[in-house]
């Protein structure tokens, strides 16, 4: 695997390194050793999986309130999307900065996303797959989201939603909040 810095601390682009033949290829998604080389969490407790039926489709900003925060390890499987992601700890030189990135399952990348960050996808094509590793589990009383069209945020969106979830809908905008982001 190859390690490359984001824009934002502690989050990192890894890409693959595919060995192949005639048969196509193999190549190692994870390993504990390397990833604490380069001090990311290596300890991960459960696998999701999820699937978006049309381009377009946008899921998330997501994330896990304090001291539930979750890194994830993201990887396209089958289609593309672009992913992006916000810092939202406070004491961070990039706080409340994003940055996006297109996941495919074909360009060998997935996404390390630390602890406090919020996290999203937007589909770019039809029948979308994505899976990713979680370091801490599902905790539903400190689940918590950001608004994906907060002009605070200014993310730029590669498309129009065309599916979004009630919920993902109608997170507060980070001007109303009254507690903490994380």
């Amino acid at each position: 695997m190859i390690f490359h810095p984001t824009t934002l601390n502690d989050a990192w682009l890894i890409e693959l390194e595919p060995r192949g033949d005639e048969r196509g290829y193999f190549a190692r998604t994870f390993c504990a050793e390397e990833f604490e080389r380069h001090g990311l969490l290596s300890q991960f407790v459960q696998q999701n999986a999820s699937r978006s039926a049309r381009r377009g489709t946008l899921r998330g900003l997501h994330y896990q309130m304090q001291p539930y925060g979750e890194a994830k390890l993201v990887r396209c499987t089958q289609g593309a999307i672009v992913d992006v992601i916000v810092d939202l700890r406070e004491d961070s030189s990039t706080y409340l900065q994003h940055e996006a990135f297109e996941l495919t399952a074909y360009n060998h990348r997935q996404l390390y996303v630390p602890p406090g960050f919020a996290h999203s996808f937007q589909t770019l094509s039809d029948d979308v797959e994505v899976s990713y590793l979680v370091s801490a589990p599902y905790t539903p009383a400190a689940e918590r989201g950001l608004r994906y069209n907060d002009e605070r945020l200014s993310i730029d969106w590669p498309l129009a939603v065309t599916t979004i979830s009630e919920k993902d809908a109608a997170w507060p905008l980070i001007a109303d909040r009254t507690e903490k982001l994380y």
